[in-house]
């Protein structure tokens, strides 16, 4: 009895510390709860923030892509204006040498003038002169006459006689003075007709080259709607250019099938547009042929100079075959002289093969 009583008593007591563990256990996992909870708290908020500044960039990329078109507008308006300027430019030259040629051909007037009236005064002053030695006798006639106080009747006649001729002298001078400041007048008036004319002959020019720059506009935006978004066909400054592998094959002039149909568009829209275009407006549309560097010699053809004036004139004779009038076509050809691309290689050579159209002033 006492045995057992003994091994009762010296049996461990494990409730307690197992109650600790649980309990331990109880707050590390509230803790990693805690944690995980601040975790996600944290985590959405970056996520939000995230979300927000993805957001902003959204629209400012909208922002961009709006700036980016305004700024193609613009500079496609820039482009055009620069083409029109340029055209206007060309126009105003050929004008301003016309104005140049009349303003010379009025100063060759004024100068005739001037050498005029520079006579008509070395005549005023030889009368004058005349007039003075003619006074001079009358004084020392009428003197000698007084001094021998007897004046005869001849003497009498010849002081009338000079005094006839002093007045006929005076009213000389008079008529030339007249003269004079006519011709004077004259050639003033000439000079203000001169300067009023070179002032409408510019607003005139202005008018007809803004006239004509609207045609143009119009005509190249019709050729475009008419020949469609074609890689090989585009608008380069106050220029229609047609690659040289749209119309022609290699080293030919000979338009070919394709060719033909892009031109006869090119007829009826140049038709359409030349109709509205009025009478006194002197246009003419320039095919201007131009080569690549690339020698060429053949049978048919010394020069790339020579093939370019050939397909310029084979597309010349197609428009005139087509009814457009031959007075308002010119044909050009430019050889390899006036690149577009100045690199070397393929694609350069293939630029620079082409056909330019021009409407302009003639």
């Amino acid at each position: 009895m006492a045995s057992l009583s003994s091994r009762t008593r010296a049996r461990p007591d494990i409730w307690p510390g197992f109650v600790d563990a649980l309990a331990s256990l109880l707050m590390v996992l509230i803790f990693l709860l805690l944690v995980f909870v601040l975790a996600q708290f944290f985590l959405g908020e970056a996520l939000s923030g995230r979300e927000s500044a993805l957001q902003k960039l959204d629209r400012d990329m909208a922002e961009i892509s709006e700036l980016l078109a305004l700024e193609k507008k613009s500079s496609k308006n820039l482009r055009a204006d620069v083409s029109r300027l340029s055209g206007e430019l060309q126009a105003s030259v050929v004008e301003r040498d016309r104005l140049n040629s009349n303003l010379a051909d009025g100063r060759t007037q004024i100068s005739s003038l001037s050498n005029d009236v520079t006579r008509l005064e070395a005549l005023k002053a030889q009368l004058e002169a005349d007039i003075g030695k003619l006074a001079s006798n009358l004084e020392e006639n009428e003197t000698a006459l007084l001094a021998e106080q007897e004046i005869s009747e001849s003497a009498r006649a010849e002081l009338a006689l000079l005094n006839q001729q002093l007045g006929a002298l005076k009213d000389q001078i008079a008529a030339l003075n007249n003269t004079l400041d006519a011709a004077e007048e004259k050639a003033r008036e000439q000079g203000d007709q001169i300067f009023a004319l070179g002032q409408r002959l510019n607003a005139a020019l202005a008018g007809k080259v803004q006239e004509l720059q609207q045609y143009r506009s119009e005509f190249f935006g019709q050729l475009k709607r008419a020949l469609g978004d074609h890689p090989d066909i585009r608008i380069v400054g106050d220029r229609f250019v047609f690659q040289s592998e749209v119309l022609f094959a290699s080293a030919e002039a000979q338009i070919g099938e394709a060719g033909y149909g892009q031109l006869r568009q090119l007829a009826v829209t140049l038709k359409e547009a030349s109709a509205r275009i009025p009478e006194e407006v002197d246009w003419v549309l320039r095919v201007d042929g131009h080569s690549d560097r690339v020698p060429i010699k053949n049978n048919r053809y010394a020069s790339n100079w020579e093939l370019s004036a050939a397909r310029a004139i084979s597309v010349v004779k197609y428009l005139i075959d087509e009814g457009i009038p031959a007075n308002r076509l010119v044909a050009a050809g430019f050889g390899q002289y006036q690149p577009l691309d100045l690199a070397s290689g393929e694609i350069a050579n293939r630029r620079n093969r082409r056909i330019e159209l021009k409407l302009t002033g003639r």
